[in-house]
This record gives structure tokens, sequence and C-alpha cells, in this order.
């Protein structure tokens, strides 16, 4: 059964046809993608050229560094400073190209190549301080090698004079009978043969100058206590602890050998002071190398 249209209500007006273009839409936003991920893929490019060749800057600058160590530290750290600004001004010029297309992607495009451009332009002024300084190095270097040769030289001569002036000491030194009637072994009267003694190394010595106190004084392994110092006639009173027992060596003369024993060596210990003054005597203990008990 047909139906029959009905009538169109006075007062109704069709709505207008209107052309399809979602189509065209479509074409002019797939080119548009298409652009801006050709510009991408380029700017990508350019910025993977340009950290190739900043790896290939900072291994050049890290061998010339090394080679001037520490006096092209300076020029070193500013170069690394100003690479390392042009990769933050590279990475801000990629990001400011993805985010946009037309004359952005074009003055993205231009940032990169000047932004080479001064890196080539650093590359080239870092060579440059990296060579001065090598040939600045090699001169110090050359002149340091000079003064050494000279220092060994003077120190060689002075060497060779301490020890002939030694030998004339060391022949000069005499022996003397100690105290406890055992024969000593050479003694000293003065710093100067001290000194050559202690060059022979047969034995401990210990230097002291020891003023008149309540309490006993260490000296090496020993304790003395000074009491008295008669400097007109160059005597002194002495009292020695050692093994926890005090020995008094009374009434002593001026470079005399006073021997004692300990339960360390079998060869006896001496003290041989060599200056009497007021309250005071100034001298030295000299000891066995070997110590063992007895």
């Amino acid at each position: 059964m047909s139906q029959t249209p009905y009538p169109p209500q006075p007062g109704y007006t069709p709505p207008p046809s209107q052309p399809d273009n979602s189509g065209l839409k479509t074409a002019i936003l797939f080119g548009a993608v298409i652009a801006l991920i050709a510009a991408n893929i380029y700017l990508y490019v350019q910025v993977d050229n340009l950290k190739q060749q900043l790896a290939k800057v900072e291994d050049s600058l890290t061998t010339e560094v090394g080679r001037v160590r520490e006096t092209g530290n300076v020029a070193s750290a500013a170069t690394r400073r100003n690479i390392e600004d042009l990769q933050a001004k590279l990475a801000q010029a990629r990001q400011d190209a993805s985010q946009a297309a037309g004359q952005a992607k074009v003055d993205a495009t231009k940032r990169a190549e000047q932004l080479n451009k001064e890196l080539a332009e650093q590359q080239k002024i870092a060579k440059q301080e990296m060579q001065s300084q090598i040939s600045k190095v090699e001169e110090n270097t050359t002149s340091k090698i000079g003064a050494v040769s000279s220092d060994v030289s003077n120190v060689r001569t002075e060497v060779a004079a301490n020890k002939s002036e030694l030998d004339k000491t060391i022949a000069q030194l005499r022996t003397a009978q100690g105290d406890l009637g055992v024969q000593s072994g050479l003694i000293a009267t003065n710093g100067k043969e001290l000194a050559a003694l202690k060059a022979l190394n047969d034995r401990n010595y210990f230097e002291f100058n020891i003023g008149k106190t309540k309490a006993p004084q260490r000296v090496g392994d020993i304790l003395m206590h000074l009491k008295k110092a008669d400097p007109k006639r160059n005597r002194y009173t002495v009292e020695i602890v050692a093994d926890d027992k005090k020995t008094e060596k009374k009434d002593k003369t001026l470079n005399e050998p006073v021997q004692f024993y300990t339960s360390k060596a079998r060869q006896p210990y001496e003290i041989v002071v060599n200056e009497v003054k007021k309250d005071q005597i100034v001298g030295y203990l000299a000891t066995p190398k070997v110590q063992s008990g007895r």
C-alpha cells in the first residue's frame, strides 16, 4: 500500500545541500603531517651530524688536555663549558624545530647551521690554545732539566766535600776506658764528632740536655736525674734509672764514659757529658745496636 506524502507545511523551507569537502581537508592535513615529518627527519640528521662532530671535538680536546695536563686545565675547562652551552642550545633548537613548522622550521635550521659554525670556531681556538700550552710546557721542561742537572752537579760536589770532612773527623776520634773498667769505643767531645759517630752506625746515640729538676728525665730507654753540676771543676753527679733500678754515678768528669749494664744488652750503655753548666749537663747516651736479654 503506497503512502501519500504529506504536503509541505506552510512556511517550511528545506535546508540547502552542502558540498562534501572532508576529502580536501584530509588531504591538506595529511600533507602538513608529511611536511612536518620530513622536516623533523632533516633536522634529526643535521643534529646527529652535529653530535658526531661534537664527539670528535671532545675526543680531540681530551687528547690535548692529557698531553699538557695541569697547564691546560684552565683552557680545557673553558672549552668544555662552551661545548656544553652549545649542546644545550642545539637541544633547544631541535626542540623548537620539532614543535613548529613552516617559518619556525627554517629558523631552527639556520640556527643549527650557525651553531655548527660557532662550534667549528671554538674547536679551532681550543686547538690553538692547546698548542700554545704545549710549547710553553716544552720550554719550561727544557729549562728545568738544565737547572736540575746543575743542582745535581752541585750536590755531588757538596757530598764529596762532606764525606772528606767526615773522614777527617772520624780519624780524630779517640777511645777511652769507662768507669767500670771496660774499654769504651770511640767517644765524641762535640757535636761534630757525634755526627761522625752516628755516620759510622756502630751504636745508637741519643743526645740530651738535662737540667736539675725534681723528676728524672727520659733519655732513650732510661731515666736520668741530675743531682749536681759543678761547671768550675767540670764535674757532675747523676742518678740513672734502668730496669727499675737506681744507680748513682757520682763526681764524674767531662767526656768520661760513664758505663752501666741493663737487661737488654750484653755490652754496657755509656753516658758521655760534653758540657757542664750551672744546674745543667749536655751530652749523649750510646747504646748497643744488638738488644737481647741477659
